[in-house]
């Protein structure tokens, strides 16, 4: 999950999904991890990519429509809460599957 959190930093979701995630389903599979609970950790940590700088997409979406006014940094920072956030769930995920319906590893 690390690696795909940093590759999330600097490659799209879609070369992610198309790239990384074939050469860790049969790992995750032969560790024996429940492939729902996998498909949602990378899920989640997909959707944090698009928060993260320097290529958060959503970021610069965000950027596309906010007025002249608001920097870019101003956005980086305004979005700190919501990555603390999402990375806080994705850690209980990986700690506490069963607190969410599944057995994990």
């Amino acid at each position: 999950m690390l690696i795909i959190f940093i590759l999330g930093f600097f490659i799209d979701f879609v070369e992610i999904s198309l790239i990384i995630v074939p050469i860790f389903y049969p790992i995750a599979l032969s560790l024996g991890i429940d492939i729902q609970w996998f498909a949602i950790l990378i899920a989640m940590n997909l959707q944090t990519s698009f928060l993260t700088p320097p290529f958060g997409f959503s970021l610069f979406y965000l950027k596309g429509v906010a007025p002249k006014s608001i920097q870019t940094t101003d956005i980086y920072k305004g979005v700190m809460p919501f990555i603390i956030i999402q990375v806080t769930i994705l850690v209980s995920l990986i700690a506490f599957p069963q607190w969410y319906g599944f057995d994990g590893i």
